[in-house]
């Protein structure tokens, strides 16, 4: 039996996915939590930005960049640096997405904070959506 195109919808959550929540969760029932639709692509946004390349065993080349620039010093060369690592990475392994902007900038009254910004629209339902993600750069000074 074949589904006709016509006859599919494309917008529907389903078409998004369904997976494990981030973080993984045990509901009061003792199943794990799950998470579909527009939460499944913005989870795995930060997934995407929390793992460093090389760390997963069997995929060593997923994962974002950013990681390499831990210790880097808070200058717009870093951030600019930082906002290139994030459109690769989110172009590359996210295609549920179009990235519409990434900008990176220092947390107020944090420093060795950067936050992260991305600004996407999904693409089977042109919903937006957003995130900050915050990156830890270089250790405390403390004297």
């Amino acid at each position: 039996m074949s589904v006709s195109p016509s006859k599919t919808k494309i917008s529907s959550p389903l078409f998004l996915g369904t997976g494990w929540s981030f973080p993984i969760r045990v509901t009061p029932g003792g199943d794990f939590a799950f998470s579909s639709g527009e939460q499944s692509v913005q989870e795995a946004i930060w997934i995407l930005l929390g793992t460093a390349r090389g760390e997963r065993q069997m995929l060593p080349q997923f994962g974002c960049g950013i990681h390499d620039m831990v210790f880097a010093p808070d200058t717009p060369s870093t951030q600019g640096n930082i906002q290139h690592l994030v459109k690769d990475a989110l172009t590359q392994w996210e295609p549920r997405i179009d990235v519409l902007d990434v900008t990176v900038t220092s947390a107020p009254g944090q420093e060795n904070t950067l936050l992260i910004r991305v600004d996407y629209r999904i693409r089977s339902n042109n919903a937006f959506g957003n995130l900050v993600y915050p990156f830890y750069i270089t250790e405390g000074t403390g004297q």
